[in-house]
């Protein structure tokens, strides 16, 4: 059947499962507060319209409690890195009834994620095997992006011939596109989409920029 983004169906997955390590550890990022409500809650209310279902990819031994949300687990007792909850995704979203064609992903940490995530990237698509993923103006975001569930063998594979594991080295050996975004406008000021929450630092400036706005 001839490739057909129209028909196209999207599993989401919100990848929750890094150390956080340079905000001092203790607290899992996905749980750190911000403007009121906790940064899962606020990626969650931006990808919930956009799919069919979401879910998250938790750190080792850690349960996200208090919202509804299916646990994806790397089933790896260690941090495996992203491409691991990726691929678990892919697994996930590949039992779901009626099936998706595509697992959106995002990381936690992103406060000011588009709500036309899915769409924007879903129009970039050139064939049924293309990893669409977002470029904001200060570069690639590779981990928020459309991933064909077609891609899971090759992934598994990737991850299992050796320690490599970084997400640019697997996207080269893939087709791939980048669908550029432009800044969004936060309290009046121009803030990458795809800014990311990674110090005490970055958390200061997100509360600044939310003031007391909810998600």
């Amino acid at each position: 059947m001839p490739f057909n983004r129209d028909m196209t169906m999207f599993a989401g997955l919100i990848l929750a499962g890094g150390r956080s390590s340079r905000m001092g550890g203790g607290t899992p990022k996905a749980l750190i507060e911000l403007g009121g409500a906790t940064l899962l809650a606020r990626v969650a209310a931006a990808l919930s319209p956009q799919v069919v279902e979401l879910a998250v990819n938790p750190p080792p031994g850690v349960d996200f409690f208090g919202l509804d949300l299916p646990m994806v687990r790397d089933g790896t007792p260690t941090f495996e890195g992203p491409l691991a909850g990726v691929l678990a995704g892919l697994v996930h979203a590949s039992a779901l009834s009626p099936g998706p064609t595509h697992l959106l992903t995002t990381p936690v940490d992103l406060p000011f994620l588009p709500r036309d995530l899915a769409g924007r990237l879903a129009a970039g698509l050139i064939d049924a095997d293309t990893i669409a993923f977002a470029e904001g103006p200060a570069g690639r975001a590779p981990l928020c992006a459309l991933w064909p569930l077609s891609v899971a063998p090759r992934l598994e594979a990737f991850l299992a011939g050796g320690p490599e594991r970084r997400v640019g080295a697997f996207l080269a050996g893939e087709r791939t596109r980048g669908i550029p975004f432009a800044p969004v406008h936060v309290g009046g000021r121009a803030v990458d989409p795809f800014f990311n929450i990674n110090t005490p630092d970055d958390l200061a400036f997100a509360e600044e920029m939310v003031g007391s706005l909810r998600p």
